[in-house]
């Protein structure tokens, strides 16, 4: 009899619980904005998988006779070169499609190590509390305190500028914002009930750490890897225009900005056209985000 009366009540709550998920994506989908933005960061990531395939030329191909040829709209263009060429004659719009794989491959990873190791460390600052959660809250604090972009310049000057090397750079630059965000979790899922009965039946910390607790943290810690995500964009494309990105004759918004600066008068569209991709991208990544908050708002 009770397994009976059991049943439907578990089949409404699993109603419920997809009804409210379809709500979460229905709420996501009316904003316009948002959906916007996912489709230009979309578009952006298979251009930059693609850059083999879509790419009219090769991002380092110099064409000796057509040094800073016009857009093809403009007067003297070349249909060839759609967005023009630069002071060494490379097209432009080939340099930005694989600038954008090196900006988007880079962004990722320094999001996923600063994810995984700011998570880790907050989520066992939290758990263990006491002396340890003092003294990593005091060192994650004096990080803060420090530009993120000024942090990165000072490692890379450091160590030799490479891929690998921006990459840990600006990493190293986003873990203190995952390290409190995971921290505020871990203590907070600490005083909850399942949490409780899961240590009560005796549970290792371990599996109370990474098992109970880390799997309820996902949500905020989503919407915090889009703002990173952002956030690298930008410290990729900085750090490029100072000088300390990656290598000439490399493809990079950053550095593309850098090398055209010359131009700026005579020959605008050098600046312009990696400057409007590069703005374009991190409006689009924070509407994204802005949609994404929607989806994960436990409110």
């Amino acid at each position: 009899m009770a397994d009976h009366m059991l049943k439907p009540q578990l089949s409404i709550k699993k109603s419920h619980s997809l009804d409210f998920a379809e709500s979460k994506k229905y709420k996501f989908f009316q904003n316009r904005l948002a959906v916007l933005g996912l489709i230009i960061v979309v578009f952006n990531v298979l251009i930059a998988v693609l850059a083999d395939f879509v790419a009219p030329h090769s991002p380092v191909e110099q064409f000796r006779s057509d040094f800073l040829t016009a857009p093809a709209w403009q007067k003297n263009g070349d249909w060839r070169f759609i967005l023009g060429t630069d002071g060494l004659g490379r097209d432009i719009l080939s340099r930005l499609i694989y600038g954008a794989r090196h900006s988007f491959a880079i962004g990722f990873l320094a999001v996923i190590l600063s994810m995984f190791v700011g998570t880790t460390v907050g989520v066992l600052s939290g758990y263990i509390g006491g002396i340890i959660d003092a003294i990593i809250m005091r060192v994650t604090d004096l990080y803060l305190a420090l530009p993120g972009l000024l942090l990165v310049l000072v490692l890379l000057t450091i160590f030799t500028p490479s891929l690998a090397s921006i990459t840990i750079a600006i990493a190293a630059a986003l873990v203190p914002h995952f390290i409190k965000i995971a921290r505020a979790l871990a203590i907070r899922e600490k005083v909850k009930g399942y949490f409780i009965a899961s240590r009560s039946i005796g549970a290792s910390h371990l599996r109370l750490m990474f098992l109970v607790v880390l799997p309820n943290c996902f949500a905020p810690l989503i919407v915090q890897s889009a703002l990173s995500f952002s956030a690298a964009i930008t410290d990729i494309a900085a750090i490029g225009f100072l000088g300390m990105g990656v290598a000439p004759p490399t493809p990079e918004w950053g550095t593309m900005l850098s090398e055209s600066r010359e131009f700026i008068f005579i020959a605008p569209w050098v600046i312009w056209a990696p400057c409007s991709v590069l703005i374009l991208t991190v409006i689009a990544i924070n509407l994204l985000t802005d949609g994404l908050k929607e989806i994960f708002d436990p409110k």
